[in-house]
C-alpha cells in the first residue's frame, strides 16, 4: 500500500495518524507512507521520530474574523493545494487519509482533483469543520464516537471504528500495582488521584491544585500530578513562597511530564484532567472513573462534546472551565474518592464505551476502500 497522511499541528491529530501508519506497516510491511503537514506543528517533531518522512505545505487554520493575517492565511491555504498536488502526484498513493483539521482543506482538494481515494478520520465527538466540509467528497469517513456518527447527518460512508491510541488496559495485580506506586513514592493505602491537563498542562486546574495542596485538602487522597514542563518551575517557585518543597509533599508527587503514563492510568483511582479525543479514548480503554474539565477554548468546544459522551454513561463528572476552583474541584474529588463502589462501577460504565479492535478496524475501512 501507499498512502499520504494528512496530519498537523496538535498530537490529537498526528498520533493517531501515526498509530494507522504503523498498522499499515504491520500489515503489510513493504508499504510506503509519506505524511503532509507544515513546517509549524508537532509533527515537525513527532513524524520524524516515529520514522516518517514529512512534506511541508503552508497551510494555515482560518480564523472567523476580518483581519490581513487571515486573509494572508487563507490565500496561502489556497495556494497551499497546488503544494499538495506537487506531493501527490510525486508520491502517486493509492489513498489520502485526513487526520481533520486545516491541513485537509489543501491535501482532499488535491487529491480530488488527481482522483485519489480519500479516507478522513475524526476523532472528536463534534466532527470539525474540515470534516463537515468533505463529508461527501470523502470515500469513507471512519469516526470516533458514535455521537459524531449523528453529527454528520448519519452519511453512508460513515462508520464509527473509535480512536487509535498506544495506552491500553492492564488489568493490574495488587502487587504490580503496588510496584508502580512505590516507584513514585507512594503507596496503596489511599486512593491515587491521576491530575493532568495535556502535554503542556492546563494553568486553571494546576491552579486549584496549588491550593489543594497548601490547604492541605487531600489527607484521604494522593495525588499524581503532572503540571507540564513549561508550568512546573512556577508551580515550584510558588509552593516555596508558603515553605512547601515541591518533592517532599506528604501524598503528593509532582512532576513535570509523566513518561510511563500506561502504567499510571492503570494504577490510578481517579483522573481529574481535560478532555480531548485522545484522553477519553484512553479512559474508557483503561476503564476508569474521570472529573474533566474541557478546555473553553477548543475549536466548536468539542472538549465538553467529548466529556458528555462519559458523562451521560455515568461514567464521568464535568466540572466546566469557568466554574473551577479549589473549593469545588477539592469536594468533587473528596466525594468520589470516599465512595470505593461508585469508583468501581463509573470505570466499568467507561470501558463499555471503548472500541475493541480499533487499529484493525481502521485498517480494513481504508484496505476496503483502495
Amino acid at each position: 500500500m501507499k498512502a499520504v497522511i494528512a496530519a498537523a499541528g496538535t498530537g490529537g491529530h498526528i498520533n493517531p495518524g501515526i498509530a494507522i501508519a504503523n498498522k499499515i506497516k504491520e500489515k503489510e510491511p513493504d508499504s510506503k507512507i509519506v505524511f503532509i503537514g507544515t513546517g509549524r506543528g508537532l509533527e515537525n517533531d513527532l513524524v520524524p521520530r516515529a520514522g516518517y518522512p514529512l512534506e511541508k505545505i503552508n497551510a494555515h487554520g482560518i480564523e472567523r474574523k476580518l483581519t490581513i493575517e487571515n486573509f494572508k492565511n487563507l490565500y496561502a491555504t489556497f495556494k497551499s493545494i497546488g503544494e499538495a498536488k506537487k506531493v501527490l502526484e510525486n508520491f502517486r498513493p493509492d489513498v489520502l487519509i485526513g487526520m481533520g483539521g486545516y491541513i485537509c482543506v489543501p491535501s482532499v482538494i488535491a487529491a480530488r482533483k488527481l482522483n485519489i481515494p480519500v479516507v478522513l478520520h475524526e476523532s472528536n465527538a463534534f466532527p470539525g469543520i474540515a470534516v463537515k466540509l468533505f463529508k461527501k467528497k470523502a470515500n469513507k469517513i471512519l469516526v470516533g464516537f458514535e455521537d459524531a456518527k449523528k453529527r454528520l447527518d448519519n452519511a453512508e460512508n460513515v462508520v464509527v471504528t473509535g480512536n487509535p491510541i498506544k495506552i491500553k488496559r492492564l488489568n493490574l495485580t495488587e502487587t504490580q500495582k503496588n510496584k508502580i506506586l512505590a516507584s513514585i513514592g507512594l503507596t496503596s493505602e489511599k486512593p491515587l488521584v491521576l491530575v493532568f491537563g495535556g502535554s503542556q498542562g492546563a494553568q486553571s486546574i494546576n491552579r486549584s491544585m496549588i491550593e489543594i495542596i497548601v490547604n492541605r485538602k487531600n489527607k484521604d487522597y494522593q495525588i499524581m500530578w503532572a503540571a507540564g514542563p513549561e508550568q512546573y518551575e512556577e508551580i515550584k517557585k510558588q509552593l516555596e513562597e508558603v515553605n512547601i518543597k515541591i518533592d517532599a509533599i506528604p501524598n503528593v508527587k509532582i512532576v513535570p511530564y509523566i513518561y510511563n503514563m500506561e502504567e499510571i492510568m492503570n494504577a490510578c483511582d481517579l483522573l481529574v484532567c481535560r478532555s480531548g479525543a485522545m484522553t477519553i479514548t484512553e479512559v474508557a480503554v483503561v476503564g476508569k472513573p474521570a472529573i474533566f474539565i474541557p478546555f473553553p477554548y477548543a475549536t466548536e468546544n468539542h472538549q465538553e462534546y467529548n466529556a458528555r459522551v462519559l458523562e451521560k454513561v455515568g461514567a464521568a463528572q464535568i466540572i466546566l472551565n469557568k466554574d473551577l476552583n479549589s473549593e469545588i474541584l477539592g469536594n468533587t474529588i473528596y466525594h468520589m474518592v470516599k465512595n470505593k463502589e461508585k469508583l468501581k462501577q463509573m470505570g466499568e460504565n467507561a470501558h463499555k464505551v471503548a472500541m475493541p479492535d480499533v487499529e484493525n478496524r481502521i485498517y480494513e475501512e481504508i484496505k476496503g476502500i483502495i
